[in-house]
């Protein structure tokens, strides 16, 4: 995807990403929308929040990815060994969290 930016993304783990979180929404809102009071309408709407979310958490990491580059960094901290710090763990929730949910809080 971003060799520059991060050398392990590729395009099919990408799309493989966004499709299978579009299915599993689509699964867990078929298997629960008894309980979700949730008709076909809703749970493919849900698919597709999911789905923008999926591309929206890889924008967020290559984003964190352009940042560490830029500074020449290799990790945003040492608190957790191996994972490359705390920010590591949140960059696509960062970018992800805000649309997702007003996504859902304006079509639902």
């Amino acid at each position: 995807m971003s060799p520059k930016l991060s050398p392990k993304k590729s395009v099919e783990g990408a799309v493989g990403g966004v499709a299978g979180s579009m299915l599993l929404t689509a699964l867990y809102g078929w298997v629960f929308r008894d309980a979700m009071q949730a008709g076909m309408q809703e749970i493919i709407l849900l698919s597709a929040i999911s789905g923008v979310g999926a591309l929206l958490s890889m924008i967020g990491d290559l984003a964190a990815s352009a940042v560490k580059r830029n500074y020449e960094i290799k990790d945003y901290g040492t608190l957790i060994p191996g994972h490359g710090g705390i920010l590591d763990r949140f960059d696509s929730v960062i970018f992800t969290a805000p649309v997702v949910y007003f996504l859902a809080a304006y079509l639902m």
